[in-house]
């Protein structure tokens, strides 16, 4: 509802003007009959020939399609999947749109691949799955977001309920009570007149219609209409309203057994209310007999907390955390990222991504860290936004001088205040990490007594030892420097507030490695 069949049009008239034929394949036929009547109503006066492909054209008609397709006559092409099929030859195909990616299966993707190497290719999803997710995130794939809702818009309540008539009936009463309609979801075509017989007995004075994927296009185009129209009150329905449909006075969703859906399809069902200036209410139902899984709890959890406007991106990530991402290449829904390690798999990808690519690629050299307790976090009191703590511990990781550190430990107190003692700990652990990948430090870790700081030969040789002692004892009498095999260590006792002294003998070494450098 942000505004993505926009882009879409927009992205479809800058290929047809450069004489390329457009493929826009949807998921549902009732989606496809939405995107067919919205764009032969937007490209009315440019002359674009526009076809519709689904189950319910005649094979009389997609034969005319096809030839046209391939001799060139028809611009844009819109259907479901049966678009894939090899029969479906194209002139000079440019441009592929893929509405709700997510609702393609690995192997359709496999077929969208193959269609034509050298064609652009536009994805649309409120809620991209994990795999698509993590292609973007690593720059296999770029990804745009759309997060200005329209004027007026309102987030739509979300519950968690157990599944009770009564709770039902006052649900629906409270929708009609304000001229308002109700989606019922029931996915389940088996007992659909059951449910819509109850709830018609429950409010004789209103009409209830119902839809699903079983019935014939005539039926369901004229339920679709009559509802929009406000003939029926109450929807009874299967998933098969899941996307794209735009009712603007249905603004109450019920969904029975939502522990049965997945996390972006539970996204796209609630995405069907509150599209204009109403609040709309969304109802997950569960059955309170059955002990759900932790995987659907967990979905549910997510659904209800992310209420906010164009959340779907966060869903998404969510997802992502909970499903995982999954084997990019090929059929295969599980990853071996959990035996390498995220980072180390992120790493080698990006870099074989960037190779491909043809960038040049830093050599990495080896980043020591010091072997020291230092425990350092960003608390809920400094920041409660989960991203801007994400954005916090990886700008502080990346840094890669001492200059640096300041400079960002300086933007942080402007932007957020005075740094509290856990924010500042972590400060403090990236200046040793730092500290220790200096070429003439060899090593820093502590004991069970102390610490110990081990510098290189190259410069315990150069060092006046007389004058770092002095320094040393200026700034605490428990110091102790001794030679070890040509390397200076360094002893500081693990007593009282030994961090902060720790700190102090750094910079005074650090300080010491600069008059050095500048007299050297």
């Amino acid at each position: 509802g942000f505004g993505k069949t926009e882009v879409a049009m927009r992205c479809a008239f800058k290929a047809i003007t450069n004489n390329k034929q457009v493929a826009f394949l949807c998921p549902t036929t009732i989606l496809s009959m939405q995107h067919y009547q919205t764009l032969k109503k937007r490209f009315e006066y440019t002359g674009a020939n526009i076809a519709l492909v689904n189950r319910f054209v005649s094979a009389k008609e997609i034969k005319q399609i096809k030839e046209g397709l391939k001799n060139g006559t028809i611009d844009i092409v819109i259907g479901t999947h049966k678009l894939l099929n090899k029969s479906f030859e194209y002139k000079d195909l440019g441009f592929l749109i893929i509405d709700e990616e997510q609702r393609f299966g690995v192997e359709h993707k496999e077929k969208i691949k193959e269609l034509k190497e050298s064609i652009d290719v536009l994805s649309l999803s409120a809620t991209p799955i994990p795999r698509t997710l993590q292609m973007s995130l690593i720059g296999v794939r770029t990804i745009s977001q759309l997060t200005t809702p329209p004027a007026h818009r309102h987030p739509i309540q979300t519950y968690v309920i157990e599944k009770r008539g009564s709770a039902i009936e006052e649900i629906i009463q409270r929708e009609l009570s304000r001229d308002g309609q109700v989606f019922y979801l029931n996915n389940r075509v088996s007992n659909i007149y059951g449910v819509a017989k109850k709830i018609q007995k429950q409010f004789p004075d209103v009409q209830v219609g119902i839809a699903h994927g079983k019935m014939s296009k005539e039926e369901i185009e004229q339920t679709m209409y009559d509802f929009a129209e406000g003939k029926y009150k109450i929807l009874v329905c299967t998933t098969i309203i899941e996307t794209g449909l735009d009712i603007a006075n249905a603004n109450t969703m019920i969904i029975d057994q939502a522990d049965r859906f997945g996390l972006s399809q539970l996204y796209q069902i609630r995405g069907r209310v509150g599209r204009r200036d109403k609040i709309g209410y969304c109802y997950l139902m569960v059955d309170g007999q059955k002990e759900i899984t932790e995987q659907a709890h967990k979905r549910l959890q997510s659904i209800k907390e992310f209420t906010q406007l164009g959340s779907g991106y966060k869903i998404a990530m969510r997802d992502l955390t909970i499903r995982g991402a999954g084997d990019m290449l090929g059929p295969q829904q599980a990853g071996f990222i959990d035996q390498v390690g995220l980072d180390m798999y992120l790493e080698l990808l990006s870099s074989a991504i960037a190779k491909k690519q043809g960038k040049e690629i830093e050599e990495t050299k080896e980043v020591k860290q010091a072997n020291i307790q230092l425990g350092g976090y960003i608390p809920q009191q400094f920041t409660e936004n989960d991203g801007d703590k994400l954005d916090l511990y990886q700008e502080i990781k990346a840094i890669r001088s001492l200059q640096q550190l300041y400079e960002y430990q300086h933007r942080i107190e402007d932007l957020f205040g005075k740094i509290p003692k856990e924010v500042s700990q972590l400060f403090k652990k990236k200046k040793l990490d730092l500290f220790v990948n200096e070429d003439y430090v060899d090593s820093l870790k502590e004991t069970n007594m102390n610490v110990q700081i081990q510098m290189a030969p190259a410069y315990s040789k150069k060092v006046d030892g007389a004058a770092l002692f002095h320094d040393m004892s200026a700034l605490s009498k428990t110091i102790r420097l001794k030679m070890n095999k040509g390397k200076l260590e360094i002893l500081l006792d693990k007593k009282g507030r030994y961090i902060d002294l720790l700190m102090k003998v750094i910079d005074r070494l650090m300080h010491e490695k600069e008059i050095e450098d500048a007299i050297g």
